[in-house]
């Protein structure tokens, strides 16, 4: 297996299968660890970087998993694949960037994935198409126990697990939900929603993370504090919220769809019009007309088009994928021309294929 192999497929986080998937693209749990015998990564030396992540891939790639995991030596990776893991978010930002010994073990089917050497020693990553919480947390707990049987994290008796920034000190848990939220957006809802999490100390981010602008309407949802509250607790948090909020984009729909049908009609087919017939198209205006279109097949406007199928192009028309599809590296000029000619293959396809049938 190579990281050619995934660019052919779409992952787990966007199967599009789970609960709740017309608006929730996926859950995803990450815990944050770090061995007791070492210093924190911003302290130590190259010698104990590169020991660190001997020890821990050995372990990672030995224990006994449902499947071997492939295992990733970042360090030695082209930008290319690391921006490619990036965009997957088989990796964070950070770990793509740094200078020393790191790597990363994931799962085939992209359930799974274990980053060494990023901001801590060890970030355990979990992903669910949907909202599928309680799963994602036996999964991940499951393999932090495992691992904890080979080697011993840093914790304290009354703090719970030390961990580079203060503010992943305690379970150094984060629950994060991604969602589809184009109608509070058009509404102008968002920003009041967005007012709402922060006093209730949730987070609020962008498609890729900490920093990322809210592409395609697509919003993280999460937790901000770890420390003094079980991991049950932040479950109970983020599981209390996102029903919330999934059913105030179900209202504002039906409020568009009742009050300005032929608009949000016009909104819907004039974005499907680009996708399939522009010669060039930027990954911002992609992601946007994308966005429509997904809201648009959701709301029952647009027919013989699968979720599925348009989760994959939201992914599949980033910068570094379409550069491995290719086989090539292009400038921003011919990466602008290949996604349209990308996406005219993929949207005229499932159209065609839909009226064979």
């Amino acid at each position: 297996m190579n990281i050619d192999d995934f660019s052919r497929g779409c992952g787990e986080w966007l199967r599009g299968a789970g609960p709740e998937s017309d608006i929730v693209i996926s859950t995803r749990i990450r815990l944050a660890r770090n061995l007791a015998e070492f210093p924190f990564i911003s302290k130590a030396s190259n010698a104990d970087r590169a020991e660190i992540e001997r020890t821990l891939k050995e372990r990672v790639t030995q224990d006994s998993w449902d499947a071997p995991l492939f295992y990733v030596d970042v360090a030695k990776l082209e930008s290319i694949d690391r921006q490619f893991l990036v965009e997957r978010q088989l990796i964070s930002r950070e770990l793509a960037e740094g200078e020393h010994a790191r790597g990363v073990a994931i799962d085939p089917d992209e359930r799974a994935s274990v980053m060494i050497n990023e901001e801590d020693h060890l970030r355990l990553q979990v992903m669910k198409s949907g909202l599928d919480l309680q799963a994602a947390w036996d999964t991940i707990n499951a393999i932090d126990d495992h691992l904890e049987e080979s080697v011993t994290y840093a914790f304290h008796e009354r703090l719970g697990y030390l961990t580079a920034c203060p503010t992943n000190v305690g379970t150094g848990m984060r629950v994060s939900v991604m969602l589809h939220l184009p109608a509070l957006v058009i509404t102008r809802q968002i920003d009041k929603l967005f007012r709402s999490l922060q006093k209730i100390s949730l987070a609020v981010r962008g498609l890729y993370g900490e920093g990322s602008q809210a592409m395609g309407d697509f919003y993280q949802i999460s937790n901000q504090i770890t420390l003094g509250r079980s991991e049950a607790d932040l479950l109970k948090q983020v599981g209390d919220v996102v029903p919330t909020i999934i059913e105030y984009e179900r209202k504002a729909r039906e409020f568009l769809v009742r009050e300005s049908h032929e608009n949000l009609h016009d909104r819907v087919s004039r974005a499907f019009g680009i996708l399939r017939t522009a010669q060039t198209i930027s990954s911002e205006e992609t992601m946007h007309l994308l966005s429509s279109v997904r809201m648009g097949v959701n709301l029952g406007l647009i027919h013989d088009l699968e979720i599925p199928v348009l989760n994959q192009l939201f992914i599949h028309t980033q910068p570094a994928h379409l550069q491995k599809l290719r086989g090539v590296e292009l400038d921003t000029a011919d990466r602008n021309i290949e996604r349209a000619r990308y996406l005219r293959g993929a949207l005229n396809k499932a159209d065609g294929d839909a009226s064979r049938n």
